[in-house]
């Protein structure tokens, strides 16, 4: 049988990932929360959406500790049916201080810092497969103006291939920051 040729990109672009050294992953860590910073992400006081790094994803920590600093409310994704697929985003412990319209505030966020193992430059995000996040914010795709959340990936630049796949299904990100600059539409905000 052959191979689905999104499952052998996502194994390579995985094992590639996995591989960058500590000493990497950690400047590229420094380099991205930078850049973030230069690009005036995250805004103070704003509602944020960030995840938790595994598998060799950028750890987004800095930038975490940076929203704190700068008084933003801070969520993290959890997954509450893994069967139907679904996840909600649930405030971090020390930044949770005001009840949000929903219970889930997918809507009610300003910026979603998202893991992603592909991208290319139009904004097309290669998940693990699973679809959470397309899933979650369907609702962006059914708007003509789109104002918020951006979704923004963390991304090694060694994870950029050139023209993925969109389906009807898949969200794009508003752009994607890797240790050597900001690829998408986000990319305006450094110019």
């Amino acid at each position: 049988m052959p191979e689905n040729p999104q499952a052998g990109l996502r194994g390579r672009l995985r094992q590639a990932r996995r591989a960058v050294g500590a000493a990497d992953r950690a400047a590229a860590a420094i380099t991205v929360a930078a850049t973030l910073a230069r690009m005036g992400l995250p805004r103070p006081q704003s509602r944020i959406a960030v995840y938790q790094a595994t598998d060799g994803e950028i750890d987004p920590a800095l930038v975490v500790r940076r929203a704190l600093a700068l008084g933003c409310e801070v969520h993290l994704p959890v997954i509450t049916s893994l069967r139907g697929r679904r996840m909600r985003f649930a405030p971090f412990p020390v930044a949770a201080r005001h009840p949000l319209a929903d219970s889930d505030p997918a809507r009610w966020l300003d910026l979603v810092i998202t893991p992603l193992v592909g991208f290319d430059d139009e904004g097309n995000r290669l998940g693990r497969g699973a679809g959470f996040y397309d899933r979650h914010f369907a609702f962006l795709r059914h708007r003509r103006v789109w104002h918020r959340p951006l979704l923004l990936g963390l991304a090694f630049e060694l994870q950029r291939v050139e023209g993925l796949p969109a389906q009807a299904r898949d969200v794009p990100l508003w752009g994607i920051v890797t240790e050597r600059g900001v690829h998408g539409r986000a990319a305006a905000l450094l110019r």
